[in-house]
């Protein structure tokens, strides 16, 4: 079941982009960076799913930690520099894309999309995972499983898009806020790295924890590198004809 959404998923998003260009021959083509952001993320996310690294993620805990940066770092990332909503709010007709842009201004949406909220749920959920019981019970109820992993990319994809716009964000923030809670967001990742280090999860032998710790660390390290830099290439764009006026009229 999970190969075949995967694949419907994956393949929506390059019927949309086709289905939407042959109507409106007038707009600029689709970039392929969005294509091959997408078509990795959408990797990443089954190489989390599916196949060797999910069917020995229950008994390994450093290829869970793989895992983990696959689907709740890495597709996230990928998923949200392919501007799906933008493409979505294209392809649909005028009133239709009304009506979701009304949804994406709604409080709660704006409440999940806080820079805050969106921290506490990715970082506190993987606190919650790890240094209570519930890494335990995932690797033994389906449903607790099937949750986890989607909270962890749910949650994941609400992060990114809180800390980088590039889709529409009715509800933005400044750069020094975002950058703010992204530097507390980002610690809070790393204290749990060490955290697991030296306290394994119920039920992961220490070596394993040992390595699945450095994995997150420093694979984190990697993937909140590429983060910080598009928040800051961002910023820069945002900044720089400020600069130019005040320059020119000095």
């Amino acid at each position: 079941m999970v190969p075949y959404c995967h694949a419907y998923i994956g393949n929506w998003y390059l019927y949309r982009v086709r289905y939407f260009f042959k109507k409106k021959t007038h707009l600029k083509p689709w970039p392929l960076f969005r294509y091959v952001c997408w078509w990795f993320g959408i990797i990443a996310m089954g190489a989390a799913l599916i196949g060797p690294v999910a069917g020995k993620a229950h008994t390994d805990f450093t290829v869970h930690m793989i895992g983990h940066l696959f689907l709740g770092m890495l597709a996230p990332l990928l998923i949200a520099l392919a501007a799906p909503i933008t493409l979505i709010l294209r392809a649909l007709p005028v009133h239709a894309a009304r009506r979701l842009s009304m949804l994406l201004k709604n409080r709660l949406i704006r409440l999940f999309r806080h820079p805050i909220t969106a921290s506490l749920l990715n970082i506190g959920g993987l606190w919650l995972l790890y240094t209570t019981g519930l890494y335990e019970l995932m690797q033994q109820h389906m449903l607790v499983h099937v949750f986890v992993h989607f909270h962890v990319f749910a949650a994941g994809y609400l992060f990114t898009i809180s800390m980088i716009y590039i889709d529409p964000a009715p509800h933005r923030f400044s750069h020094m806020y975002r950058a703010i809670v992204l530097v507390c967001a980002l610690s809070g990742h790393a204290i749990l790295s060490k955290y697991i280090y030296a306290n394994p999860p119920v039920g992961v032998p220490k070596d394993q924890a040992e390595t699945g710790a450095m994995l997150m660390y420093y694979g984190g390290d990697v993937m909140d590198g590429i983060l910080i830099f598009i928040l800051c290439l961002h910023w820069y764009h945002a900044a720089r004809p400020k600069q130019r006026m005040a320059i020119s009229t000095s």
